[in-house]
């Protein structure tokens, strides 16, 4: 019997997706990624906010008028539990965030036309199945590695602790066999993903342990990138930015989500209030050529005005690398929900709005600058006319720009090639490889 996989929302769920490919796999099942092609499809589900709530169910009630038997996983099924059941009855199966390694069982049971069954635990705990190989979804010049999962922070607007549980680290050995089974593999970047990267080791040895985790993983042969995603601002330490700035494989990139830079509106999120431009003062003197990317929330319960303007001349003053801006989602059984003074929504639309304009423009410059400088750019693959894709050291996967060029040599997905830029625009970088 056929097994398709569709995955919904972030990295870590995709990682959550191979892995359950991987057991499947492993318990001889024939798994795909063409819903056409199967009987059975696993949809694992994003509930962070409403959007990517209505993206998960939208696919759930797709497959079902489809004719298929439908097993939900991940974070609908861990929110909602048994409402989810009752609103879309045909549902076969579902499975919470900490419960994948059920996948098998809940699969038998739907492949034998058993009755329904649930795995859903009721207070997560998120521990990484170890010695699984993970089926990957996406071979290519990068992978992610999920060095821990869970949350202990309580932002007001985010209800991850709550689908996730709290925060587990893996152990280095378990990360390091798996970058170096990567690396075997052909992957020449390794992404470092958690709900926050930056807390990575202290559960386990008592102390941040993320700037021994890059020492080890830059040990590896044959491996050409490390990037850090998720940071956490007040875990910025003077030792990770030291690591940062001196490990050659480690990219000069830092994912650094401020979410706001008013002290009011940060206390009201439940997030660090500090003198962020300080914090990023420090990163740039420390690491020379560093990109920093960072996102924000407009339009928070209670943002005036003036609030709003504060973080616009913020990011007009500090002149982020890469940003990106949401419009604050309510989402129930969250701090912020029951705030009074919610913001309307054409309020937080011309917010972001204005925000995205700004920095539209600063990217603009920020490009410019690297017309005729030579960048290490990751081979990522082809377009149809024979254009080179590539990423430099200054793009995450997925989610920053590309930079494009010609080449009078072929070249191989996961090399490393020097570029020369030749133009730029907002976004993307334009160039010969050299």
């Amino acid at each position: 019997m056929k097994i398709a996989l569709l995955n919904h929302g972030c990295a870590k769920n995709l990682v959550d997706s191979e892995l359950m490919l991987g057991l499947l796999a492993e318990k001889g099942y024939e798994v795909s990624l063409d819903e056409n092609d199967a009987d059975i499809i696993v949809i694992n589900t994003c509930s962070f906010i409403h959007d990517a709530e209505k993206e998960s169910v939208q696919a759930i009630l797709q497959m079902v008028q489809d004719g298929k038997k439908v097993i939900v996983t991940g974070c609908l099924p861990q929110k909602y539990k048994g409402e989810l059941k009752k609103a879309i009855p045909e549902i076969a199966g579902m499975i919470g965030t900490s419960d994948i390694k059920e996948i098998v069982e809940v699969v038998d049971n739907v492949a034998n036309h058993k009755k329904y069954v649930s795995m859903v635990s009721e207070k997560p705990e998120y521990i990484y199945p170890e010695n699984i190989e993970r089926q990957q979804i996406t071979v290519g010049a990068s992978s992610y590695i999920k060095i821990a999962d869970g949350c202990n922070y309580h932002c007001g607007y985010c209800i991850i602790p709550q689908l996730r549980g709290e925060y587990h680290s893996r152990t280095i050995e378990n990360i390091l066999e798996e970058a170096e089974e990567l690396v075997k593999k052909g992957v020449t970047e390794l992404v470092l993903i958690a709900q926050d990267t930056t807390s990575y080791g202290i559960d386990l040895y008592g102390k941040q342990a993320l700037p021994r985790l890059l020492e080890e993983l830059n040990k590896i042969a044959g491996l050409g990138w490390i990037r850090i995603m998720y940071a956490y601002p007040s875990q910025i330490t003077d030792e990770l930015i030291d690591a940062i700035a001196k490990l050659d494989k480690v990219v000069k990139y830092i994912d650094l989500p401020l979410q706001h830079c008013n002290a009011e509106i940060l206390k009201a999120m439940r997030r660090p209030v500090m003198d962020y431009e300080k914090l990023i003062r420090k990163i740039r003197e420390k690491i020379p050529d560093v990109a920093i990317r960072t996102a924000f929330i407009v339009g928070y319960p209670g943002e005036t005005d003036e609030q709003f303007n504060e973080l616009y001349e913020f990011v007009k003053r500090v002149r982020f690398e890469k940003m990106g801006v949401f419009e604050y989602s309510r989402e129930k059984n969250t701090v912020s929900y029951a705030l009074a003074e919610q913001v309307p929504a054409k309020i937080k639309k011309q917010r972001r709005k204005k925000l995205m304009t700004l920095q539209q423009k600063i990217s603009r410059e920020v490009n410019e600058s690297f017309v005729e400088k030579t960048l290490p750019c990751i081979v990522e693959g082809y377009t149809d006319d024979g254009i080179v894709l590539l990423r430099s050291q200054h793009d995450a996967p997925e989610i920053d720009g590309m930079v494009y060029a010609t080449s009078n040599a072929p070249v191989v997905p996961g090399d490393i090639e020097n570029v020369l830029i030749e133009r730029s625009d907002e976004y993307d970088l334009f160039g010969t490889i050299v």
